[in-house]
């Protein structure tokens, strides 16, 4: 195949714009001018770009694209202004849920005009004989109903580690906070196999349409990977994908004998784990106390020494060690751990995932010890209108620091961790480089001195997110010998107009020089 006629970013070394290549095999055989490409290649097929413009596909690099696809069942409650709102659709969805128990999730209490927690007595007079589990938009937190509290066999003195089970004047009030929250999951039938793959094919396609040729899907089970794989072989799912497996004391010595796993279109090559919870739901481990809630803290999900023994399993692996950390204490305590496996600079490209708020005594330790982090700039313009009176002035300032940390290390891979934020990569690059929510606000931009420059960003989607997975050589920029994964836009989003980025279209996305979506037929 010849493409030619365009406008291609290469999003090589030197960030080349060339207007043709030539693809055989699923490869880049070349790239170039029009006329150096049309007279020394010849094609079955060609593709006249009509000066359209051209990019690596992109790769979300921390998303959770099995979790979402197998979410299909449950019922959607992201952009509830209300827990009335909630209960009204859960109510209308009960009447259709294809299992006993009721499962919501999306929801977020920062929206809503009382912005607190609820409690379980309104779904406990609703559903007294059916379980109700409801989970946050950011997954560290859940209201579930008595039914579902006495099916898990939790009370009053319950208690774990790395997780709160909420109480008022003694009294149970459904939510669970983290870990805690696995206290009822765990009881929660699984869907059938057959099914979980229809929805990762059904995912897939939306993917496309939002200009995704790759994720890194992180922290999913061995099981799920077993399902991934043979969904992949059978030609059915053409997403490439990246995986973490969970932190799961059953994995490490398994897959630490075998090492990372590898195919065309998958590729298991790290471990996810989770130091603390999310800022939204006060889960997220901070030095200091929250500044809107006195003598709470946060806390950590799992003991320093867990930390200390997975790096110690990893560090003379091929394994990526991938942790979760949002607060500065828990950013602290993952940096300080790796450091003293890592000892100095290195090309193991363990990741902080999300690096949310940062001492800023703590920056250094990324750049003194090549740990990478990797971050979805959408957080920052959800969060900002709630953070700084969880965070106060001063940490606040070096929160959703992402220009200082990818001056750190010099490459930064960037995501969106869909289904928490939505799945477009063009609002990735809006809030990276604009910093600023669909209604532009704020005026000037959130903490605009930490924005990323369009190149900046457009690399951090491809060429970054590729090499955070050791696959830089393969995929990320469009070369000679690189996967033919691109797309083709109808807006340069490097030179449009700032709001333009929202309303870009994919017009047609390629994997392996194999056409997966095509905007007129959809």
């Amino acid at each position: 195949m010849i493409v030619h006629n365009a406008n291609i970013y290469a999003v090589d070394s030197g960030f080349h714009v060339v207007n043709a290549m030539a693809i055989a095999e699923g490869k880049i055989v070349a790239t170039g001018t029009d006329k150096f490409i049309m007279a020394n290649y010849e094609a079955d097929s060609t593709i006249d770009a009509q000066k359209k413009f051209i990019f690596p596909g992109f790769i979300d690099a921390h998303c959770h694209f099995t979790g979402f696809a197998t979410d299909s069942w449950k019922c959607d409650l992201m952009g509830t202004n209300s827990f009335k709102e909630i209960v009204d659709k859960i109510i209308d969805y009960s009447k259709t849920a294809p299992m006993t128990w009721i499962y919501g999730h999306g929801w977020d209490q920062n929206d809503w005009t009382v912005k607190e927690f609820p409690n379980k007595n309104l779904l406990d007079s609703l559903f007294p004989d059916r379980p109700v589990f409801l989970k946050r938009i950011d997954g560290h937190a859940a209201l579930a109903n008595q039914k579902a509290i006495e099916i898990a066999g939790v009370n009053e003195k319950t208690t774990i580690n790395g997780g709160s089970v909420e109480m008022i004047n003694g009294k149970l009030t459904g939510m669970f906070i983290d870990n805690a929250m696995d206290l009822i999951e765990k009881n929660i039938p699984i869907i059938p196999d057959s099914l979980a793959k229809k929805y990762f094919i059904q995912l897939q396609h939306e993917c496309f349409s939002q200009g995704l040729t790759g994720v890194h899907d992180c922290g999913i089970s061995e099981h799920t990977v077993q399902l991934v794989d043979e969904v992949q072989k059978s030609g059915a799912l053409k997403m490439k994908i990246f995986a973490l497996l969970s932190d799961s004391a059953n994995y490490y010595d398994r897959w630490v004998k075998k090492g990372p796993y590898k195919t065309e279109r998958l590729h298991v090559g790290g471990f996810k784990l989770y130091a603390d919870g999310a800022l939204g739901s006060r889960g997220a481990c901070l030095l200091g106390h929250y500044a809107d809630k006195k003598d709470w803290n946060g806390f950590l999900l799992s003991d320093r020494k867990h930390f200390e023994s997975v790096a110690e399993k990893l560090i003379n692996t091929q394994f990526q060690m991938c942790t979760h950390a949002i607060g500065d204490s828990g950013n602290r305590t993952i940096l300080k751990t790796y450091a003293n496996y890592l000892k100095g600079i290195n090309d193991k490209r363990w990741r902080i995932e999300h690096a949310q708020v940062v001492n800023e005594n703590d920056f250094e330790f990324f750049k003194k010890y090549s740990i990478i982090p990797s971050v979805q700039p959408t957080h920052a313009t959800s969060d900002m209108y709630w953070a700084g009176s969880r965070l106060g002035s001063e940490r606040i300032a070096n929160s959703y620091a992402y220009k200082k940390l990818l001056q750190q290390n010099g490459w930064m891979p960037l995501g969106t961790d869909f289904p928490v934020e939505y799945i477009s990569p063009f609002k990735t690059f809006y809030a990276a480089v604009i910093r600023q929510d669909g209604n532009g606000y704020p005026k000037n931009g959130f903490q605009i001195e930490n924005a990323l420059s369009r190149e900046q960003t457009l690399r951090g989607m491809t060429i970054w997110a590729a090499k955070a997975a050791f696959e830089e050589n393969e995929k990320g920029s469009l070369e000679a010998g690189k996967a033919a994964d691109f797309i083709i836009l109808d807006t340069d989003l490097m030179g449009c107009e700032p709001r333009e980025i929202l309303k870009a279209k994919v017009i047609s996305n390629f994997v392996n020089g194999e056409e997966v979506y095509e905007e007129r037929k959809k």
